[in-house]
């Protein structure tokens, strides 16, 4: 998440989207959008400055389908904070299927989990007992996040500024700070 990214806020004030600064200003300027929250530097124009955005609001209702959390290897590692569940490592990960496919492990939430290269290979196709490995935490498949990808989220709540905004879920509690 970079520091040029702008929290887009619905009219409710529900998290819409992580938008660039581009469109946050062009969606001010027209009038779609107003500023809540200044980011701290400003914005140099040919002008003069201008108030830099960080979080804005929609002066008026969006109305979206409300979008299904999807399965994805960047979802699985967002939700396990980017650590390996076997060894706490936080370098060259990849996704482990917790009892292996060929026993007749699921590919979700619940059998998927963020694993270092050198876990998964001494791990290999055993389930973690047979391999005398032991998981940190249960995987399990995380609540919705309102419009925000899981990814999104995660790195979302990390700015102060925006974390009132945000909702609250206590299963990440551990995994923002």
């Amino acid at each position: 998440m970079s520091v040029h990214d702008v929290l887009l806020l619905n009219a409710n004030y529900e998290p819409l989207n992580v938008c660039n600064l581009r469109r946050a200003v062009t969606l001010i300027m027209l009038g779609k959008a107003e500023l809540i929250e200044e980011a701290p530097k400003g914005l140099s124009t040919s002008s003069g400055s201008l108030t830099a955005p960080s979080v804005v609001k929609m002066r008026y209702h969006v109305r979206r389908p409300m979008p299904e959390l999807r399965l994805s290897r960047h979802s699985v590692l967002a939700r396990d904070n980017y650590t390996c569940q076997y060894c706490g490592s936080k370098r060259d990960l990849t996704i482990d299927h917790v009892v292996p496919r060929w026993c007749g492990g699921p590919h979700t939430w619940d059998n998927l989990v963020a694993c270092c290269r050198k876990c998964n290979l001494k791990k290999g196709d055993k389930t973690p007992p047979q391999a005398n490995m032991k998981l940190k935490r249960r995987p399990k498949r995380p609540h919705y996040v309102p419009y925000l990808s899981l990814p999104k989220y995660l790195r979302a709540m990390q700015r102060e500024e925006w974390a009132f905004y945000l909702p609250v879920f206590n299963e990440f509690s551990l995994v923002v700070n």
